[in-house]
């Protein structure tokens, strides 16, 4: 039994639980969120990506029916929103593994977009205690009658910020008209924007505020970040020397488009890199495969979209590349807390062009912190900045395009 788990209040069972998944020492985050979430507040936590934030509402929702016997039939009493479903299926490994050690089992049901919705509808026979979900599946199964929300008791919103994206801010207002007037909520973001502000302060009732920021490792930061000033044309071949010259043994790249990670995929390819591609237009099989397949050493590169920038874990992911640049600053720590998670370190590469030198500065401006420029011998840079146009300075601002919108949609899977 873990005894550090044990001081937060936790029932013996969830104790065991930790204990069998290696969780000796609860992080900052859980330290925190735990105690007030057992106690029945509302709560808004913002902590960095790897720091705990899953277990630490998924050990929240377990205690509440681990205290309290359940007679008749089984209805939803806990809900999980999620903005992707990898970050759904990911939460429900989490909430099964740790529900094992419980006397009365709890069944967890993962729903989300993507997948034809049959299977999903058979699952949900005879109730669920915890629905994890992407809001525009939840919605689908409630208007087909497979769902009810009228008893839920706690809701958890992980990745809040996302959640309120255009695309998603909709149909997370459809779903909190459908429960009950009473009930818990918290809130768990890795950044926390106005809107996700306004929403607390809509939503939550006197919450506590729980604010983690990433902890230093005594030697320097966690994530050693680098910047290399490189060509356009030149990503690729960076890309392959980077490759050959670091003993990483799993990469993930972040490329702007789905067409940019199958063709930097297949070039890897065919220099004898195993690598592959991850984004919205696969299959969610497909989209497994690739994860598991980078889990198990099968595959060293995933390039991916920013499909992959939020909630997953992938285990020993020594590097993350900025093959492009994120549009926010908010994406970028998204897409490098990839790595460095759980009290590891692990490094962040972003190819700066000199189109997109303006927009990395932004970036440094917003996270609040330099990268100093590199350059790799053989790939020193040719291309001069183009000329910025008026307004702002050729740099995104906040309003997304279409283009974005209908990217964004894509890649939600709900």
């Amino acid at each position: 039994m873990s005894a550090g788990f044990a001081v937060l209040g936790l029932t013996p069972a969830l104790q065991r639980a930790c204990a069998e998944l290696g969780f000796a020492v609860p992080t900052p985050v859980q330290q925190q969120a735990i105690p007030p979430a057992l106690d029945g507040q509302d709560l808004v936590a913002r902590a960095p990506t790897g720091s705990g934030k899953t277990a630490a509402y998924a050990l929240a929702m377990l205690h509440r029916f681990d205290i309290t016997p359940r007679e008749g039939r089984r209805v939803t009493r806990a809900l999980l929103l999620v903005p992707t479903r990898e970050l759904a299926v990911q939460a429900g490994q989490t909430l099964r593994a740790m529900a094992r050690e419980m006397a009365e089992p709890v069944k967890v049901a993962v729903v989300f977009g993507g997948v034809s919705v049959n299977p999903q509808m058979m699952g949900l026979r005879g109730g669920a205690e915890v629905v994890v979900a992407t809001p525009g599946r939840l919605l689908d199964l409630v208007e087909r009658n497979a769902l009810q929300l009228g008893e839920v008791q706690l809701l958890v919103l992980d990745e809040a910020d996302r959640l309120l994206d255009d695309g998603f801010a909709d149909e997370l207002e459809r779903v909190l008209a459908l429960l009950p007037a009473e009930r818990q909520q918290l809130l768990f973001s890795a950044t926390f924007p106005p809107a996700v502000q306004a929403l607390a302060t809509r939503l939550l009732h006197a919450p506590v505020q729980v604010a983690v920021d990433a902890a230093p490792e005594a030697g320097g930061p966690a994530i050693e970040q680098h910047a290399v000033e490189v060509d356009t044309a030149q990503r690729t071949p960076l890309l392959r020397r980077l490759l050959a010259t670091h003993d990483w043994p799993r990469v993930l790249v972040f490329v702007a488009t789905r067409h940019a990670s199958e063709m930097v995929a297949a070039k890897l390819q065919r220099a004898g890199i195993a690598a592959a591609a991850l984004h919205g237009d696969l299959s969610q099989g497909a989209r497994s495969r690739v994860l598991a397949e980078l889990a198990h050493g099968r595959l060293r590169v995933v390039l991916a979209t920013d499909l992959a920038a939020r909630g997953l874990h992938i285990p020993a992911l020594a590097a993350v590349i900025n093959y492009d640049l994120p549009r926010s600053a908010a994406d970028y720590t998204h897409r490098i807390g990839r790595t460095a998670r759980a009290g590891a370190t692990g490094e962040a590469w972003s190819f700066v062009t000199a189109a997109s030198e303006a927009h990395f500065r932004l970036i440094e401006k917003r996270q609040g912190r330099r990268v100093e420029r590199e350059r790799v011998e053989g790939f020193e840079p040719t291309e001069t900045a183009p000329e910025a146009p008026a307004g702002n300075g050729g740099v995104k601002g906040r309003r997304k395009s279409r283009k974005d919108k209908l990217r964004e949609a894509a890649v939600r899977g709900a």
